[in-house]
This record gives C-alpha cells, structure tokens and sequence, in this order.
C-alpha cells in the first residue's frame, strides 16, 4: 500500500516537472551535451552572449506570447522593429523630418510610439475591420520593411548617440542591463496575467471567443490592447537591439515574428489561445538561442541551423497541437 502511494505520488511529480519545468530541464541537458563537445560553451563569456542575444528577441516574444493568449498571432514584429529603429535612429542623429537631432530619450519615446502605432493598426484591422491576422499582419510587415528600405535608401545607420548606449552595452555589477530589463518586463507580465482582472480576461478570450463574450468581456478592445502592447514592445526590444548594435540597419529585427513564436510554443504557450505562462516564453527563447549557440560552437553550419530552426518550428506546433487535441 504504502510503495504504491510513494509510485503514485512520484509520477505526479515527475509529470509535474516536465510540465511546468521541461523548458528548464532541457536547457541544463543542452548545456551538459554542448559542455562536452566545446569547452567554451560553459563559460561566464559565453552565457553572457547567450543572455544578452536572447534578451532583445525574449522582448520582442512577450509581445508575441501576449497576443497568442488571445488565439491571434502577428506577423509584423520584426518588421516593427526594423522600422522603429530606423526611425529612431535617423531622429538621434538628425535626419528625418528635421535637421537637428533630437534628444536621444524623446527619439526612444518617438520609436516606441510609432511601434505601437502600428500595434494599433493591426489591432483595428484584426478586432473592428475583421481582417484574419495572418492577412492584416503580413500587409502591415511589407509597410513597415518598405518604408524603413525608402527612409535609410537600404543603409546602415552607425554610431548612436551614447546616451542609449547603456541600455544594451551596459552592466549592473556583472549582470547586463538588457537582461535586467528583460527579467523585470517578464515578471511585470506574468504578475498582471494571473492577479488581475485584465489578465484573467485574456485567458478567457483565448479560451473561448464566444464565452468571453457573453460573460460580458469586451473581445474586440482586448484583441486591440493586446496588438498595442505587442507594438510598443517590439519598440522596446528595438531600442534595446540597436543600443546594444550601435546601429541599425535593414537586418535588425529579422525574422524575430517566427522566433518570438517558437520561443513562446516551446515556452508552453498554446496556438489555440488561453494556455500557457508568460514566462515561459523567455525560457523558450533562451532554450533556442542555447541550441543555437551550441550548434555553433560545435561548428554546424549556418545553413543547417536554418534547416534545423524550420524542423524545432515544426515538432513544437505539432506537439501544441496534439496536446490540444488530448485536452478535448
């Protein structure tokens, strides 16, 4: 009796552990395989670029994750982020709109601002007009690329203002500034997301559009709140990526959409909508960008960690799904 109540009681835990900790635990079993292969890779030098890559793309996710607690998705992420930093950059060093530059905090205001600008058009267009997300994000992408290509004429921006320098170059004792930033805007998140109102609502829309709404919550103005936040955060994870560059160029943000969605499935946030904790997002992206880094510390290829990234893309949507299909 009693060995069968100790059996019974070790599988909850263990199914306890791969579920709220899987993310962790495959981090460590990543770090001791790569330790093995590279006597580098676990190195305070190492971790450090491991950190200080993930934190940009992890800010960019949040946004991200947010929206896939509604069931929606945005493809214009990473183009948002692209256009906020041209724009942010060219106001610094005083070559848009006016020929003086502009100080570097109210240009950083002015780029958030312009992100969740668009975070509010692809919320119009997806909550009020009733375009899919896919169609309305994917439009507002090429807007955004196509005007950061016409404003730069395609050219790199170098040397920022060094008053942003600190915010991704810059350490609180040995721990960088982005990584801090990163920690606090998570734990921000997954406090709102589960103590209130606001937060729980989310959860609801993503669970179930039509209960929400006949429960008496506004869908629409939260499929639009949560686009905005998505914006100005990609705002912010621009910033933070060209201060930490210090310079942008047509390259910054690419690809960050499809990051910042495996980084929040492999975090256990669920494509249907209304499953999942924010912070597993940046567990999930840190996950990535530790195998990525691995991968190139044992000297794979570039072009067969592309392939690779496609294959995780695909074993973590497909492990969402079938997980979805055994709750129902």
């Amino acid at each position: 009796m009693v060995e069968s109540v100790a059996k019974s009681g070790f599988k909850k835990v263990a199914r306890l552990m791969m579920k709220e900790y899987m993310v962790v635990i495959g981090i460590l079993l990543m770090s001791v395989i790569f330790t093995l292969s590279s006597p580098y890779f676990f190195t305070w030098d190492n971790w450090k670029n491991i950190l200080l890559q993930s934190s940009t793309v992890a800010i960019v996710a949040l946004g991200q994750a947010i929206i896939l607690l509604t069931g929606n998705f945005d493809l214009s992420l990473g183009r948002n982020v692209c256009l906020a930093s041209c724009v942010g950059a060219l106001l610094m060093k005083g070559q848009v709109i006016t020929n003086v530059a502009w100080n570097p905090w109210l240009a950083a205001i002015a780029m958030i601002s312009l992100a969740a600008f668009v975070g509010l058009c692809n919320g119009l267009l997806t909550a009020y007009v009733g375009l899919p997300a896919f169609i309305a994000t994917l439009g507002t992408q090429y807007i955004c690329f196509g005007i950061a290509k016409l404003i730069t004429s395609a050219t790199p921006i170098p040397q920022l203002p060094d008053a942003i320098g600190f915010l991704g170059r810059g350490y609180i004792g040995a721990i960088p500034v982005c990584v801090i930033i990163m920690i606090c805007l998570y734990a921000l998140a997954q406090f709102l997301s589960i103590k209130t109102r606001v937060g729980r609502n989310l959860y609801a829309v993503g669970g179930s559009r039509e209960a929400a709404f006949f429960t008496g919550i506004k869908v629409k103005k939260y499929y639009l709140i949560t686009f905005v936040i998505a914006g100005a955060l990609a705002g912010i994870g621009g910033l933070v990526l060209m201060s930490r560059l210090n310079s942008v160029s047509l390259s910054n943000g690419q690809n960050y959409e499809f990051d910042a969605v495996i980084g929040s499935i492999i975090g256990g946030i669920s494509l249907a909508g209304g499953k999942g904790k924010l912070i597993g997002t940046m567990l999930g992206v840190i996950f990535l960008v530790t195998l990525f880094n691995g991968m190139s510390q044992i000297g794979i290829d570039p072009f067969v960690q592309d392939v690779l990234k496609g294959f995780v893309l695909v074993i973590a949507i497909t492990i969402d799904v079938l997980t979805n299909k055994k709750r129902t």
